[in-house]
């Protein structure tokens, strides 16, 4: 079984507001990451949160996604990770991680990177659009041991540089895979691609 989880329990600040609730039309951030997941070939998708405000409990179950908790505020992106990784099913082969702030990315990526990850079993695949590593990632289930006890400095990065021999690029044509959302200029930048 390979899994989702998207990563939803940043506090915001740049952006001012939650981005996991911010619209694309009638769907918001954190839909639209549970949605392209499933599509994509993801058979169970977790939500990791920092807070279990009943808007976003609401938003994510309506998705099809299944809640966690994130290890509270003030902790950084690789806690958030590790809720999720403690959150799935033990047989899971691999889980594709997508941080919620990445809304442009289309389900036939994420279906890239699975197929990509059942040919060969990297332990890592990243996609890759115009020579530029994206999310989502995916990460085997060889590698969970490590993202949630290891010594990470970098986060995930750390992992992704220290596998950078046996890791897997995909070469995808979605540009969604490096579009991160972080501020309402970068809303106003990419609404148009949002649409």
């Amino acid at each position: 079984m390979i899994a989702g989880i998207v990563l939803a329990g940043g506090r915001s600040r740049r952006m001012g507001r939650p981005k996991a609730l911010l619209k694309v039309g009638e769907e918001t951030f954190l839909e639209r990451a549970v949605r392209t997941l499933s599509l994509g070939g993801c058979e169970d998708v977790v939500v990791v949160l920092n807070a279990e405000d009943p808007v976003f409990t609401e938003v994510a179950v309506s998705a099809g996604g299944r809640l966690t908790s994130g290890a509270g505020p003030g902790t950084e992106q690789i806690d958030s990770l590790r809720a999720g990784l403690r959150a799935l099913p033990q047989e899971v082969e691999a889980a594709v991680v997508q941080p919620v702030d990445h809304p442009l990315v289309r389900s036939p990526t994420v279906t890239a990177l699975i197929d990509a990850f059942k040919r060969r079993g990297a332990p890592i695949v990243r996609p890759v659009y115009e020579g530029q590593h994206g999310h989502p990632v995916l990460f085997s289930a060889a590698v969970f041991g490590e993202l949630l006890h290891g010594d990470l400095p970098e986060g995930a990065r750390s992992l992704v540089h220290r596998y950078r021999g046996e890791a897997e690029d995909v070469q995808v044509d979605d540009r969604g895979v490096l579009i991160d959302v972080d501020t309402p200029a970068d809303l106003d930048k990419y609404l148009g691609a949002l649409e």
